[in-house]
């Protein structure tokens, strides 16, 4: 999972046992299901922006010469989904988990509306801050309301099913963008469509019930007891009543301990335990460092990264970019078999190591591409007429030396590949509407953001081995660290911080990634993300301890001697031997 609250692991047992008790209670798998739809508008929104964009940018000239307005219209929605994410902590304990959840379908439904609607940039803008609105919410609520109105047997394959919904939704997202490639007003049905299941979620959450622990915990115990008796067994109904009270006795208990100060206070109060903060040292590093390999620039961008390596055609890029979704939905699969056998700790170095390799592999592979990028002709150039030349290249002294990459690079030119063979010597024009209907006219490609390459299917090869490598470990295993690394009392505080650490990184990601880009150009922007990541590395490999098998007063006693990666973890090498 690219993002979203905390996950839980599940077994293969749990599953099975997940399977059984949804025939026997469909009730259970309705609920799940009804709230599981905000996972999949999660990853909906979130990923189909990155084909939507290529449209955008040819309604509107103003987005496709400018960067800053690209980057801003996809990360909008993080920035939205940071403070969507505070709010809806709030509602969640204010007003309930489902109130949370209408609320949130509200906000996608209106985002939706507005972006399909847009007459020009800023109203995109907008809609994407509503949308983020609804994401930030669904994160945290949707994983939370599953978890609390199932039953503890199989919460955590519900739990994790929600997180399938997030990846399936980004698969999904990626369809709908190939499907709607021919039909008029193209990326307004993409980002439109996103409306349809909030509202069908909207409607089915009408008819399903509060969480019972918000219930019970704001004094509606008769309310609670009725859902408890849908969800388990009536022989299990007092004793899960009893569990329920006796949780909320503790969390009260806790809660009085931390005080009535602000969260400021109650931040700087968990700072200064030694315990949370070596915890917190963890937390944020698999946060921060999921982010930084690059993840999100390859799920916001795919289709751009992929014309980049030379596939002009929108269509072919989207077709291609499935690749990448698809190996991620996967990825969340593989790790829930892995995650409890392997450990946190060894499937994330085992992870990074391979995306390192990859983007170092892309790096090369692009920078070859530029390299050998097909020589601007003379002839070629002048064949469309003097007028339909790019003036930078007439202007240009050192013209006889230009290639593809060098046109791409100046704001006003674009690429028309050779009528004979793409990948020999082209023609540097003038970036207008009208040049660029003549050169497709004599079967020319037209290229704006990669050039021709013969090594161009490599870049999508180890972009699909780079998702293979980040999805099972990256991937979904530091929301499980977050889950387990803090104690009980600071849980709540430390999964918060972290959140939002994941949050912040992933919007100065998203909203720098093209201008970096221009500035260092495609290798030069991978390499970097494999120093970022080699960074991340060594910071797991010092200060992320294992924590696969281990109870939380485990981890507690661990965290108090202070983690080495040199000394051994007796709770692991028990693990072991058992």
């Amino acid at each position: 999972m690219v993002e979203g609250g905390t996950v839980s692991a599940a077994d293969k047992t749990e599953f099975t046992e997940c399977w059984r008790t949804a025939w026997q209670t469909p009730y259970i798998m309705r609920l799940a299901l009804s709230a599981g739809i905000g996972g999949l508008l999660f990853g909906y929104d979130t990923g189909v922006i990155s084909g939507a964009l290529l449209y955008i940018r040819e309604d509107f000239k103003a987005v496709d010469k400018n960067t800053w307005l690209q980057e801003t219209i996809v990360s909008m929605a993080v920035a939205g989904a940071i403070v969507g994410a505070g709010i809806g902590g709030w509602i969640n304990d204010k007003y309930g988990r489902k109130i949370s959840i209408l609320v949130a379908d509200f906000l996608f439904f209106v985002g939706a509306i507005i972006m399909s609607l847009s007459p020009a940039p800023w109203m995109i803008v907008s809609g994407r801050i509503f949308v983020g609105l609804g994401v930030g919410m669904a994160s945290m609520t949707a994983p939370l309301y599953i978890s609390e109105a199932s039953p503890h047997r199989i919460r955590g394959a519900l739990v994790s099913t929600n997180g399938l919904l997030i990846t399936g939704g980004q698969f999904l997202s990626y369809l709908i963008n190939l499907a709607f490639t021919h039909v008029r007003g193209t990326w307004r049905w993409m980002l439109g469509v996103a409306g349809l299941p909030a509202l069908v979620q909207f409607i089915m959450m009408l008819s399903l019930p509060e969480s019972p622990r918000w219930l019970y915990r704001n004094d509606k115990e008769n309310e609670a007891r009725s859902i408890i008796e849908k969800i388990y067994p009536a022989s299990e109904v007092e004793g899960e009543m009893q569990a329920l009270k006796t949780s909320l006795e503790q969390e009260r208990a806790l809660e009085g301990s931390l005080g009535e100060g602000n969260i400021f206070q109650k931040v700087k109060q968990a700072w200064a335990n030694d315990v949370v903060r070596r915890g917190l040292y963890a937390g944020i590093t698999v946060q921060v460092a999921q982010q930084f390999v690059g993840i999100n620039t390859v799920m916001y961008y795919s289709p751009t990264i992929i014309q980049f390596a030379g596939f002009a055609s929108n269509k072919t890029a989207l077709a291609l970019s499935l690749i990448t979704s698809g190996l991620n939905a996967i990825g969340s699969l593989v790790s829930m078999g892995f995650v409890d056998r392997q450990g946190r700790r060894r499937l994330m170095i085992i992870s990074m190591i391979g995306i390192i390799t990859c983007l170092v592999t892309l790096s090369a592979v692009f920078y070859r591409a530029s390299a050998t990028s097909p020589h601007i002709s003379n002839f070629e150039s002048a064949h469309f007429g003097g007028n339909s030349t790019c003036p930078s290249y007439v202007n240009a002294a050192d013209a006889s030396s230009w290639n593809c990459m060098t046109c791409l690079q100046e704001d006003s030119c674009a690429y028309c590949s050779n009528g004979a063979s793409k990948y020999g010597a082209g023609a540097c024009l003038a970036s207008t509407d009208a040049i660029k209907g003549a050169c497709r006219s004599e079967n020319r490609i037209w290229y704006t953001k990669g050039c021709p390459s013969s090594i161009g299917i490599w870049a999508v090869l180890f972009l699909g081995l780079y998702i293979i490598a980040y999805s099972p470990g990256m991937g979904t295993v530091p929301w499980i660290v977050n889950s387990e690394i803090y104690p009980l009392k600071y849980r709540g505080i430390g999964g918060g911080i972290a959140a939002v650490s994941n949050w912040t990184s992933n919007l100065i990601v998203s909203e720098t990634f093209l201008t970096l880009t221009e500035a260092l150009g495609s290798a030069g922007t991978f390499l970097l993300f494999a120093g970022f990541s080699f960074i991340g590395l060594v910071a797991i490999f010092f200060l992320v301890p294992e924590t696969k098998g281990m109870q939380f007063e485990e981890v507690e006693k661990l965290l108090q001697k202070g983690y080495s990666p040199f000394r051994k973890q007796n709770s692991e090498d028990d693990d072991d031997t058992n």
